[in-house]
């Protein structure tokens, strides 16, 4: 009898096939080592840490999120759910890592590349590695017939970005980004700016609809509805940047 008193955080199904590869190999003599050379093995807690792999088991549970997405393109929303495996839980290396994506809709003339990218999408997931450069590749594409504008004044260049400030979303709620920081004087000229540029004057516009000064203009880093001219300097009061430095 096997008495186990430790908590299980990997397994793995041995088939038949392993056990005559390992059969047949021969089993290698250890190396004599002299005195002066011998070092005694250090055994390192990382040594037990699971890592993220393409050959990574798929458990019977995961946890996942689903969100929605509802743009002025298409009739029928769309419904993207992440589920994310937890890798060595329970340990101080305990980490959420994205594992598959989902996307459902309604609308079934998108079916075909909606099948074809979740497939890529979860087939990266699985490789492990760094999985945050989708976010900027999903982001950088463009609707040739354009895109389309969001509640609150933010540019949506095609529903595949939007796809992508989705997965950047999740990725950031389970830790792998981090949100942008301004720094404290940054974050002081902004707020003063923005109080001088409203103080001034009101101009009206079509997207004018949110918590940004009327007539802001769309900021190419963010694509928030936040520029506007201050001291002869175009300015995003939303991520701070300003083409004057």
């Amino acid at each position: 009898m096997i008495k186990i008193d430790k908590k299980i955080v990997k397994y793995r199904v041995e088939k038949p096939e392993d056990k005559e590869k390992a059969a047949a190999e021969p089993a290698a003599a250890p190396a004599p080592a002299s005195a002066s050379t011998a070092a005694p093995r250090k055994e390192t807690k990382e040594s037990n840490v699971v890592w993220m792999h393409e050959k990574l088991e798929r458990p019977e549970v995961l946890v996942g999120s689903t969100y929605k997405i509802k743009t002025p393109v298409s009739d029928h929303a769309m419904y993207v759910t992440i589920n994310d495996i937890v890798l060595n839980e329970g340990t101080p290396y305990e980490q959420r890592r994205p594992f598959e994506i989902f996307i459902n809709s309604k609308n079934l003339d998108h079916f075909q590349w909606i099948v074809a990218l979740t497939r890529i999408i979860s087939a990266v997931f699985r490789k492990g590695g760094d999985v945050t450069f989708l976010v900027e590749e999903l982001k950088a594409v463009f609707d040739p017939r354009g895109g389309y504008w969001q509640p609150g004044g933010k540019f949506m260049p095609s529903i595949i970005a939007e796809l992508g400030h989705v997965i950047e979303r999740h990725l950031r709620s389970i830790g792998l980004l981090k949100d942008p920081e301004i720094d404290e004087a940054r974050r002081k000229l902004i707020e003063q700016k923005r109080a001088e540029y409203e103080a001034r004057q009101k101009q009206v516009d079509a997207f004018a609809n949110n918590h940004f000064p009327e007539g802001a203009q769309l900021c190419p880093k963010c694509s928030t509805a936040a520029v506007v001219m201050m001291d002869g300097c175009l300015t995003c009061l939303n991520c701070g940047d300003s083409k004057c430095g």
